[in-house]
């Protein structure tokens, strides 16, 4: 196997980049579960340890990455409760033996309950906030979540399943009918968080954190709030009702995209099987997803895309 460029990535480049920024590292390292770019926790002498992330080469430009960093401080700004990289010397995104790398004060807590009708309309409250704000200007130099990124992102499950033409006709199929849901909606997209979900939530003591804008994106405004909900109907329908409850204290919610919740899982179970087509060469992929590139994985996922174009014909959610 060739080598892959986080192979470079060892525990005392990780400790002498941070010291690089004139911190004193105490050596205590702990790596935390990421796999699209690599975290740790970074003892800091005498101070509370900090939070490392190093970005995958290649992924983003500097340009975006700015972006994700400053809308991250001007969320901040507004007090909401985010967790956005430390500035030093006017400066949030850095640079050693090839690495970029950004700081983070650490935060504790852990998954919220999704059920909790109270957590829920704070939730609400929150990304009404974030959307206030996300809605003042665009991003520039980021992707924008839609259809037509699915369609590109084909190109690498051309190159990895190729031969599966099953899957590839099936993966094609949903993404022209969640094309056809999107245009009949035509979403206003704005900056969001892009990955809000339960797992991106850290609750303690009734303090609540957002992480990790890693996939900050321009976006409909249902993006930051279906993966919150529960796939069985009533229960989506009494989180919906709490979120939006919330939301709607700061911003009026666009109604019209309750259609664009199945449309919105279609792309992401697309995006997910390119994005591990993607990452096949970097060791920590087969390790984690070792079923990907089984022979019985594509036509299970083929069937898994027919089901979600059932999915995506059934009627609209509906409120109480």
């Amino acid at each position: 196997m060739n080598a892959h460029p986080y192979d470079a990535l060892t525990p005392d480049l990780i400790l002498d980049a941070v010291d690089s920024l004139g911190l004193i590292t105490d050596g205590r390292l702990l790596a935390l579960n990421s796999y699209e770019n690599r975290v740790y926790q970074v003892g800091i002498d005498e101070q509370a340890p900090l939070i490392a992330k190093f970005y995958r080469p290649e992924r983003w430009s500097d340009a975006a990455i700015a972006e994700e960093h400053a809308f991250a401080l001007e969320l901040a700004a507004h007090e909401l409760p985010v967790v956005a990289p430390l500035v030093i010397d006017g400066s949030s995104l850095f640079s050693h033996q090839g690495f970029r790398f950004a700081l983070f004060p650490r935060r504790g807590g852990h998954a919220p309950e999704a059920e909790d009708p109270e957590l829920l309309y704070r939730l609400g409250q929150f990304l009404g906030r974030l959307h206030n704000i996300g809605a003042t200007q665009p991003f520039a130099h980021r992707e924008s979540l839609t259809p037509a990124l699915a369609q590109h992102a084909l190109a690498a499950l051309e190159a990895f399943a190729g031969h599966e033409s099953g899957y590839l006709t099936a993966a094609r199929q949903l993404i022209e009918q969640a094309q056809a849901r999107f245009n009949a909606v035509n979403p206003s997209l704005l900056r969001g968080h892009g990955d809000c979900h339960i797992g991106n939530l850290l609750y303690r003591d009734e303090q609540l954190w957002l992480v990790d804008l890693d996939d900050t994106r321009m976006a409909p405004v249902m993006q930051d709030l279906w993966l919150l909900l529960s796939p069985e109907p009533d229960s989506q329908r009494r989180q919906l009702t709490e979120l939006l409850d919330g939301y709607e204290e700061f911003r009026d919610f666009p109604r019209a995209e309750l259609a664009l919740i199945e449309p919105l899982r279609a792309l992401r179970l697309v995006l997910h099987d390119a994005w591990l087509a993607k990452r096949w060469s970097d060791p920590a992929f087969p390790k984690a997803f070792p079923w990907f590139d089984q022979n019985g994985y594509w036509a299970a996922q083929a069937r898994r895309f027919d089901e979600q174009r059932r999915a995506l014909d059934q009627p609209t959610v509906t409120l109480y």
